[in-house]
């Protein structure tokens, strides 16, 4: 899909990714971009600098995501639906319940509240695309942190489900799976086992968006090192995770 004269949503368009995606998405003439954003004044500023549209909107709260969407289908059919917004908890089984609870409906339930307002929409008037932002750690795993492993993981298989179940009705998916990329979320975490590939800037990562959504197919990954980690996964389970271990007794808890 060619996003010349786009309608687009971007969620967590305040910083990092999602003002990457919607600067890298008014390059290439989008029509309209709605930069959506629990922090009002960083979505203004990123709707600023291209003139876009900002929304508050937290996405933990089903009904902010419907009655956004449905503002923007005002305006005109969303053509791509960016659910980018994210965040991380650190620990593992023994983190309160409220945590686990938060990061889910953040990391997925917020994917799940989009497609089930959207997918109808878009169905019925011939199709549009869903740009879903999981992890690295959706494919991989993430040392110490079981929340975010657990509910990015969730993120891919939504994806994937998405794609296979609706794919003949012209809905495409995409699931953007980066590691370490230099964030708010990522501050002071350089050193952490996400970045043992390197911590890339945002502007490549939307860029790999871009070139995905205008070939349309289902993973990105920014960092192709992650390819070759899932092959080794599959190839033998047991010593991936062996090395797993290897990386949790060396690089310990994730805090954040």
């Amino acid at each position: 899909m060619e996003l010349k004269d786009r309608i687009i949503v971007v969620t967590g368009a305040a910083s990092g990714i999602g003002r990457a995606m919607c600067l890298r998405f008014a390059e290439e003439g989008a029509r309209y971009i709605a930069c959506v954003d629990r922090d009002l004044k960083g979505a203004e500023e990123t709707a600023a600098m291209m003139g876009g549209t900002a929304y508050r909107v937290d996405v933990a709260i089903k009904d902010q995501i419907t009655a956004m969407i449905d503002a923007v289908e005002d305006i005109g059919p969303i053509d791509l639906f960016c659910s980018n917004a994210g965040i991380s908890v650190a620990g593992g089984v023994e983190v309160p319940d409220d945590d686990w609870q938060r990061i889910w409906e953040i990391n997925v339930m917020s994917h799940v509240w989009a497609a089930r307002h959207l997918v109808p929409l878009m169905s019925a008037r011939g199709g549009g695309y869903l740009l879903n932002t999981a992890s690295a750690a959706g494919l991989l795993n993430q040392i110490g942190s079981a929340p975010y492993g657990v509910t990015k993981h969730a993120a891919v298989g939504l994806a994937e489900w998405l794609a296979l179940t609706y794919g003949d009705q012209g809905i495409k998916v995409s699931v953007l799976c980066p590691q370490a990329v230099r964030t708010e979320m990522t501050r002071g975490h350089e050193d952490h086992v996400a970045a043992i590939d390197g911590m890339m800037e945002p502007g490549p990562v939307a860029e790999a968006c871009v070139t995905t959504i205008r070939d349309e197919t289902f993973l990105v990954l920014p960092h192709k090192e992650v390819e070759t980690y899932m092959k080794n996964k599959t190839d033998n389970y047991d010593r991936w995770i062996g090395g797993m271990r290897k990386l949790n007794r060396r690089f310990g808890a994730f805090d954040t």
